[in-house]
């Protein structure tokens, strides 16, 4: 059995479990983490996670971050001189993230999401070199009362998250979701 199908087998078994009304923000993360030569293939069964969510009784919204850069980069006003000189970019960024964070809010609110609900994340690869993933679900999180569920290509060892093996990690209180561990 694939890798990701091993993923999705113990993300079937973990969100089957009945969640609990009383946890906070950051204990609704689930992170399914996976290689990151694994992005296509995963992309490819990501239905097989929407699937696996409804037949547990939960409602299913994806959120795709992949493209949000770009989108976002090239409403700025000065766009052509942040491609020319993109070493400007850094004092920027903190309103990509509130761009994200926007774009989030609508998406929640325009699917009415609700709490039995599970809001998929997937493009994190997409923010490296960017933004940090533990600051962007920081955000995201609360605004989600169901379960946030992050697609993250990368490594998770000893509660540690590395984004495409190439950060240092970072501790976070998500949920790790991994093809080797059954719930």
């Amino acid at each position: 059995m694939s890798k990701v199908k091993r993923l999705i087998r113990s993300y079937s078994k973990y969100i089957s479990v009945p969640w609990r009304d009383d946890a906070a923000a950051a204990q609704r993360v689930i992170f399914c983490v996976y290689n990151e030569t694994e992005e296509r293939w995963l992309r490819n069964k990501v239905d097989e996670f929407e699937i696996v969510t409804r037949e547990a009784g939960h409602q299913w919204a994806m959120f795709d971050l992949t493209d949000t850069f770009a989108i976002w980069l090239v409403s700025q006003r000065y766009a052509k001189s942040y491609f020319q000189k993109p070493h400007l970019l850094s004092t920027l960024l903190p309103k990509y993230l509130e761009f994200i964070t926007d774009e989030f809010k609508g998406f929640v609110e325009k699917n009415d999401i609700g709490s039995d609900a599970v809001v998929a994340i997937q493009g994190v690869g997409s923010l490296f070199g960017f933004l940090k993933v533990k600051e962007v679900v920081d955000k995201l999180a609360p605004m989600v009362k169901g379960r946030l569920l992050v697609f993250f290509p990368g490594s998770y060892e000893n509660n540690n998250y590395r984004l495409l093996d190439g950060y240092d990690g970072w501790n976070y209180l998500a949920v790790p979701i991994t093809a080797d561990k059954e719930f």
